[in-house]
């Protein structure tokens, strides 16, 4: 049987017992998927390189040292070292969650305030300030679904993937975090868009 045709868990168990081959078919199948996961985290495509490099090596170490133990998810697996990895790197940098969109804004500059007076600035930067603070004061998971879905433009499925849940799970994590947002938001009565919230 060529080994494309192989499935994950019968090319690990090949590696495993010493064809490296295997693992080069493993990453040939899997490699697009892992860059795309970190790089619509850094923006950056040498950055994606280096970091998906590092997330193969990490799997590897991982796997030679026999601590891998998730039989038929390695590539959720696979894509958790990478979420990982881009998430490191953007904490080192102190950049997160203040994520920069496409065109160099940041992602906070793109929300619209429907009630703040747009000629009061204070207002609108004070609100930008707050809401900066209370996605930090979010619990781990809820802050991580809420900043990957509207500031990095990744489906559920692609969240899901990532973090390692079911749809289900991210789903809550995100409403979850929204209805948070939303009550710290309305305890402060700071006029926010509530159509962003509805997302």
């Amino acid at each position: 049987m060529r080994k494309t045709k192989l499935t994950d868990g019968q090319l690990l168990s090949q590696y495993k017992n010493g064809n490296e081959e295997a693992f080069a078919v493993l990453l040939e199948r899997h490699k697009d998927r892992v860059f795309t996961t970190i790089y619509v985290i850094v923006k950056d495509r040498y950055q994606a390189e280096d970091l998906m490099q590092d997330a193969f090596i990490k799997a590897i170490k991982t796997i030679k040292s026999g601590k891998y133990n998730e039989e038929g998810k390695f590539l959720p697996w696979l894509l958790r070292i990478a979420h990982n990895l881009a998430i490191d790197h953007f904490r080192k940098a102190k950049r997160y969650p203040e994520i920069v969109m496409e065109d160099g804004s940041s992602v906070f500059n793109t929300l619209e305030f429907s009630e703040a007076p747009i000629e009061d600035e204070h207002i609108k930067r004070d609100t930008h300030n707050l809401l900066k603070q209370y996605i930090q004061e979010l619990p781990e998971a809820q802050k991580e679904v809420l900043v990957m879905r509207h500031y990095m433009q990744m489906s559920f499925q692609e969240i899901a993937d990532a973090t390692n849940v079911s749809i289900n799970t991210a789903l809550g994590r995100m409403r979850y975090a929204l209805i948070n947002l939303r009550k710290k938001l309305q305890h402060t009565q700071i006029a926010y868009d509530q159509n962003f919230y509805k997302k």
